[in-house]
């Protein structure tokens, strides 16, 4: 993995901020240095105008970047008077974006160093592992996929996944059973980790389903990776926040993560 560009402030300008699915929104922002400089699992903290009071930028992760077009498209979800300031912005609105922030995912460069990959999504989770997915299909590498979600309005992803060349066996899980299998997705992810050979796994989600995840992988003597959410304050190591028990001592996710090895993160 390349050494990640130091984060800077970058002005962007809205393209589009339209919902997916319940309470869940793609926004796309025009900010082509932002765009240039993007390694898939890295995060990006964004300044909702609207409100004098609030002083922390929101951090979102990304599903995908056109360098060309000089875009960048986010997905979230409304969860709090920040966020739903997010989804009001409109077509031309302007603000400041602070990234790329942190480590991404170990993408592996070809198909002979990785012949089949395993990601495993959960509910706003799931936009980093599709922008893996883009990733792993640009450099010919095969990949099987896990996404679970509560309910069928509240999965997204799936449809951009299944489109990717080098896409394998797609698994759609709900709690309530509205769309796919009734199970989590860590359901078929140990199933398909007993069964099939993958030199790597990638999990983001909720912090449960990871750690299943990393347990499976372990079992399987897979090398897993985990994006881990925490409250990134600052995002740049200033206010510690956002601290990691690992095995080599307590680690900031918005400087050595998000994106850590599974195997040594201690608190999930």
């Amino acid at each position: 993995m390349p050494t990640p560009s130091p984060a800077r402030v970058h002005e962007f300008t809205v393209v589009t901020n339209k919902a997916v699915g319940e309470n869940i929104f793609s926004l796309t922002i025009k900010a082509p240095r932002l765009a240039a400089m993007l390694h898939p699992g890295q995060f990006m903290n964004l300044q909702v105008p609207g409100n004098a009071m609030s002083l922390l930028r929101i951090p979102l992760s990304y599903a995908a970047a056109d360098p060309e077009a000089g875009t960048v498209e986010l997905w979230y979800a409304v969860v709090g008077e920040g966020t739903q300031r997010l989804s009001e912005m409109r077509p031309h609105a302007t603000s400041s974006i602070l990234g790329p922030g942190g480590h991404g995912w170990s993408v592996p460069e070809d198909a002979n160093a990785c012949p089949r990959a395993l990601l495993v999504g959960g509910g706003i989770g799931i936009p980093p592992i599709v922008c893996l997915a883009r990733a792993l299909s640009e450099r010919g590498i095969s990949f099987d996929v896990c996404l679970g979600a509560t309910t069928a309005s509240k999965l997204v992803g799936a449809a951009e996944i299944e489109a990717l060349s080098g896409c394998g066996e797609l698994h759609l899980c709900t709690d309530d059973g509205s769309l796919g299998s009734r199970a989590f997705c860590t359901d078929p992810a140990a199933l398909l980790l007993s069964g099939k050979r993958y030199a790597y796994v990638a999990t983001c989600g909720p912090s449960p389903m990871m750690q299943k995840v990393a347990e499976a992988s372990e079992r399987a003597g897979v090398y897993c990776e985990a994006s881990l959410e925490r409250m990134m304050s600052c995002g740049f190591g200033a206010c510690a926040t956002c601290a990691v028990e690992t095995s080599d001592g307590m680690k900031g996710a918005c400087m050595a993560g998000p994106v850590f090895d599974a195997s040594k993160v201690v608190s999930w």
